[in-house]
């Protein structure tokens, strides 16, 4: 299984379990992964959802052979692909939200961890969007929630730029709640989702809920940036990107 999926005193716990591609994503586990959102959400019994990564990486990002088939497939290309209804699905999900990040977080490894309350990184991550850089925009309302949380420099560090922050930076700029060991990464996150599991669960969900302000705002800004990342998929710049990842991976 390429995400493993268990419960934990109330919290949903699941792993990226694609360690060979440093858990690069394909479309079978963003489905597994909204799946797991559905159900956490749909739970009474579930409080709050951990993320973390087998091997050493937390997420990789797209795998891109497999992303390039799944849009092909779709009329709409990423619009309706499996990436696209996960983060709606993220958009919309309203249980704490917990990530044990390790190694590689790139891409939608990093915006993910954007709607997270909680992200406790070990000194070895990396956190990178490099859209931009592969002829691409921002996804999973990254474009607002980064200028939003860190400022219009930062933003445009990490998504103009596409600069990689180690989890000190992460830690300096309030991407990383605590740096933590590898060796109690998991164990420490799982704690703190379990904290926030057992609280009262109305006031848990109202209080996330007035922090985070109107979610149908970042879920239209999610369906502007979609439609800007399908354009942006048939450019030039973007088959050369991949076209070149493609060589390299052959070689």
């Amino acid at each position: 299984m390429t995400v493993l999926i268990e419960c934990d005193g109330g919290v949903l716990v699941a792993t990226l379990n694609r360690p060979e591609k440093k858990n690069a994503l394909t479309g079978a586990m963003y489905r597994a992964l909204r799946e797991a959102l559905l159900t956490a959400s749909a739970d009474a019994g579930i409080g709050a959802v951990l993320v973390t990564g087998a091997g050493g990486a937390f997420c990789a990002g797209n795998d891109i052979g497999d992303f390039l088939a799944e849009n092909r497939a779709q009329s709409e290309g990423a619009r309706a692909g499996p990436g696209g209804e996960f983060i709606r699905a993220l958009a919309r999900f309203d249980k704490p939200l917990v990530a044990a990040v390790e190694g590689a977080a790139v891409g939608v490894g990093t915006t993910f961890c954007l709607h997270c309350d909680l992200v406790y990184a070990a000194p070895s991550a990396r956190f990178a969007m490099p859209f931009v850089n592969l002829g691409l925009v921002p996804e999973a309302g990254s474009s607002l929630l980064v200028p939003r949380r860190f400022g219009q420099g930062v933003a445009s560090e990490l998504l103009l730029l596409g600069e990689t922050i180690d989890a000190a930076r992460g830690r300096e700029i309030g991407l990383v709640n605590e740096v933590v060991a590898p060796d109690g990464l998991k164990a420490h996150a799982l704690a703190k989702a379990r904290t926030l599991a057992a609280k009262p669960r109305a006031a848990l969900l109202a209080t996330r809920k007035l922090m985070r302000g109107d979610a149908e705002a970042l879920y239209g800004h999610m369906e502007e940036e979609l439609a800007a990342f399908a354009l942006a998929l048939k450019s030039p710049e973007a088959r050369a990107a991949f076209e070149a990842f493609a060589a390299r991976a052959k070689g």
